[in-house]
């Protein structure tokens, strides 16, 4: 069977949606690491994580030894990092990318911070691979008020981040959600990254979820690829013609399912509704829908993939049966597309 890519979990479910002194609090990287690393199915195993650098998790600002004790830490689980994600958002220590100048500043801080991170974890030897995950930390509505020059914006910002990380050896890939500004579609995305135009070093990192709703046009109705009650035989020309505008762009992918709508918890915005991988109401043949994502993957430097399921219960990321059911899925995508 196919040991690459290597199948990784991500830590922000546990932060994601979470607020202190409710009944959803935030799950500590100690419990994430446990829970992941006790997930077995036929002997095979998580292989390493995926990690949002911020806090309760991590401290952006925290110093080399208390990052090496993390990096540590994760290893002691038998578990590599691979993608980070950036605080790129107001109210951690980045900004609107599509916002003035100390905004701006803000954005490219956030990335400054997460190549120093990714330094220190590669020295340590605990991450081998991965990209750093961005957003345009906008919103769709404040976006669509002037969307030339607003997207012109973004991709003036994220080129400046691009700099940087190629400066540390590193590659951002941004996240299409319908609740980024110049991000919220599948044609919109497309533009950033070809008016970024620097493939190299910033990439697309897809959402199976979040991809999904691109071709439903939610908030953008203009760029449906899909009407209501849709056939099978629509369903895959459209998504090949995503996937194949996108694909190219492709250097970081999360395994994940949809039913189609959206939703929100705590903060966060509504985006697309992560559900379980067995959730009856999911849309996504998630095995063959990676497909489209992950054909030629080894060529774009993909090394791992990683579930994504944010927003779920406590009481179900407490589950350790969540975890079984979600490897699962994962070793089916990699047997299917994997590759030496």
């Amino acid at each position: 069977m196919p040991s690459t890519p290597a199948l990784h979990n991500a830590m922000w479910p546990g932060l994601v949606g979470k607020e202190e002194g409710t009944d959803q609090p935030p799950i500590s990287l100690e419990r994430m690491l446990e829970l992941t690393a006790a997930a077995e199915v036929d002997g095979q195993k998580f292989d390493g994580i995926d990690y949002f650098l911020f806090h309760p998790h991590t401290d952006p600002d925290a110093s080399e030894d208390e990052l090496r004790r993390i990096a540590d830490l994760i290893a002691s689980h038998n578990l590599k990092v691979g993608s980070l994600v950036a605080p790129i958002w107001p109210g951690t220590v980045g900004d609107a990318a599509m916002g003035d100048d100390e905004a701006q500043g803000k954005f490219i801080l956030a990335v400054e911070k997460a190549c120093r991170i990714a330094k220190i974890f590669n020295e340590h030897g605990v991450r081998e691979y991965g990209a750093i995950r961005i957003d345009s930390a906008s919103g769709v509505a404040d976006w669509a008020k002037d969307p030339a020059t607003n997207t012109a914006r973004i991709a003036e910002t994220f080129k400046k981040a691009a700099v940087i990380a190629a400066d540390n050896g590193e590659r951002l890939c941004a996240e299409g959600e319908v609740c980024w500004g110049a991000m919220h579609s599948w044609k919109d995305m497309l533009n950033l990254l070809e008016t970024v135009g620097m493939p190299e070093t910033l990439g697309f990192q897809a959402d199976l979820a979040h991809t999904y709703l691109y071709l439903l046009g939610v908030n953008s109705p203009e760029s449906a690829l899909l009407k209501e009650g849709y056939s099978d035989e629509e369903f895959w020309a459209a998504y090949t013609t995503m996937t194949d505008a996108l694909r190219p762009w492709t250097i970081d992918y999360h395994v994940a399912q949809n039913d189609g709508s959206v939703h929100g918890t705590g903060s966060h915005d509504k985006t697309g509704r992560h559900c379980a991988a067995d959730d009856p109401n999911g849309k996504l043949d998630i095995t063959k829908c990676s497909g489209y994502w992950l054909k030629d993957g080894a060529a774009r430097g993909i090394q791992h993939i990683c579930w994504d399921g944010c927003m779920f219960d406590n009481t179900v990321l407490e589950n350790p049966e969540t975890w079984n059911t979600i490897l699962k899925a994962m070793i089916g995508v990699r047997d299917a597309h994997g590759w030496e």
